[in-house]
């Protein structure tokens, strides 16, 4: 495959990679900061050899003898048999990495099952994972990286920041490419056709189940903390959109700069509010802290994380975590074919607990290996394909399908909270505690760019 490169001007991508980088600086995109942290040694980062000739070859029939003289045969192709490169650009250092090795072991299980099968039309696949350092600027080099290295697709990214930065990358050169956990509203655009979300829909979409949460049991008093910059802004405008209409309930919101780690003052304004949840989504430097700091001041109510690494929350806060941390979660944790995925994840990886980027970048490399499977390993071809089917994933709670523009169609996640335990035998080798689901939101309505 020769790889079609981009004319577009350069100066227009240094100025998406500046406004990703400020993005980033402001609060680590999306990151759990707080509630998670580095919980495994990342995988060695590896490129493989281009391989040898992959052109066709003519042969020559021998002399006949007679007054035709020699003659020669049609020239014929042989099967093609090298391998089918995808890449695998996410945090294996950074804040981001107890998301970033889940995403990389996840998509690494489904190339192990997919090549044990037979492969690809008897080709097999091969993972290029190269580490983006939780920063835009290292995203950009790394996938340069990659289209060197003629990959098919990327997949892995996790902070809003890098994400901003390749979705231009991709679009620009025509690459699929899918997010796991980035979910600024700014990254998709009306004419995005390569970008893919996956298990984190866009921000003005994940207020909706925490509404519909509140009012199955019966809340009245919603507080919420978020943070001061981008992602933050668009989780209030999301609360204040979702609540807005919903009666008997009051909402009080807070804000706080991005880097704030003492959260009394801001609690002791919701205080005399007496909120039922906190929501602290808005905020994920800051999960932690306001789960902690609000136990310690008497408000014993369930405080709501980013999309959070589970293990991680939990090897970070302990036992302040059960009961009261609450979550949102693209796998299905309480579904059969989560529970033989996450075996084999275990047992496959090491890995303790398979976490829902795990799932959803295992869905993503499946998807993309039926696409290619039907169309071939044009780029092109495999974003038509993707956005032309749905793709049922094991373990994950709703089918992978896109908008025109890449965002998820039939996004239903689950919202759980991290209860004690017992986990179930084999899925959970990081402790005794468990996911307890509280509700699985209805399908979510595609967020549309610019409204």
């Amino acid at each position: 495959m020769t790889r079609r490169r981009s004319d577009k001007s350069l100066w227009s991508r240094w100025l998406v990679l500046l406004a990703a980088l400020a993005l980033l600086a402001a609060a680590c995109g999306d990151s759990g900061g707080n509630s998670g942290g580095d919980t495994a040694e990342a995988p060695t980062t590896t490129t493989a050899d281009t391989g040898g000739d992959s052109g066709t070859t003519a042969t020559t029939a021998a002399d006949t003898g007679g007054d035709s003289g020699a003659t020669t045969t049609a020239a014929t192709e042989p099967a093609n048999t090298e391998p089918i490169r995808i890449g695998a650009l996410t945090s294996l250092t950074g804040p981001f990495t107890s998301w970033g090795i889940p995403v990389s072991n996840g998509m690494q299980l489904a190339v192990d099952e997919i090549n044990a099968a037979g492969g690809i039309n008897g080709r097999m696949l091969e993972l290029v994972v190269v580490d983006d350092q939780s920063n835009p600027e290292e995203a950009v080099k790394g996938f340069e990286r990659l289209l060197e290295d003629n990959v098919v697709a990327v997949a892995g990214t996790i902070s809003s920041g890098v994400a901003l930065a390749e979705a231009q990358m991709a679009e620009d050169e025509g690459i699929p490419l899918f997010l796991s956990k980035a979910g600024s509203a700014a990254i998709l655009t009306n004419d995005s056709r390569y970008t893919f979300r996956t298990c984190l829909p866009a921000a003005p979409m994940i207020a909706a189940p925490w509404a519909k949460y509140v009012e199955d049991q019966g809340l009245t008093r919603v507080g919420a903390i978020i943070a001061d910059y981008e992602w933050g802004q668009s989780f209030k405008g999301a609360v204040e959109d979702a609540f807005g209409d919903m009666e008997g309930v009051e909402v009080q919101i807070e804000v706080a700069p991005v880097k704030e780690q003492d959260f009394t003052t801001y609690l002791r304004s919701l205080e005399d509010f007496n909120p039922d949840i906190i929501l602290g989504t808005g905020h994920p430097p800051g999960v932690g802290p306001i789960l902690v700091q609000s136990g310690d001041l008497g408000m014993d109510v369930g405080v709501t994380g980013p999309s959070s690494s589970l293990s991680a929350v939990m090897e970070r806060m302990g036992d302040a975590a059960i009961g009261r941390y609450l979550d949102y979660s693209c796998a299905d944790y309480f579904g059969s074919s989560y529970a033989d995925l996450a075996q084999r994840y275990i047992s496959g990886t090491g890995q303790p607990f398979m976490e829902d980027d795990a799932v959803a970048m295992y869905g993503a490399v499946t998807a993309l290996a039926e696409a290619i499977g039907e169309v071939g390993d044009d780029p092109a071809a495999i974003a038509d394909y993707l956005h032309a089917n749905s793709f049922d994933t094991p373990g994950l709670a709703y089918p992978l399908e896109w908008t025109e523009w890449g965002e998820l169609a039939r996004s239903a996640p689950l919202l759980v909270k991290i209860g004690p335990g017992p986990a179930p035998d084999g899925l959970n080798q990081a402790g005794d505690w468990w996911p307890e689901l509280l509700v699985q939101s209805d399908p979510l309505v595609p967020y549309v760019p610019g409204s």
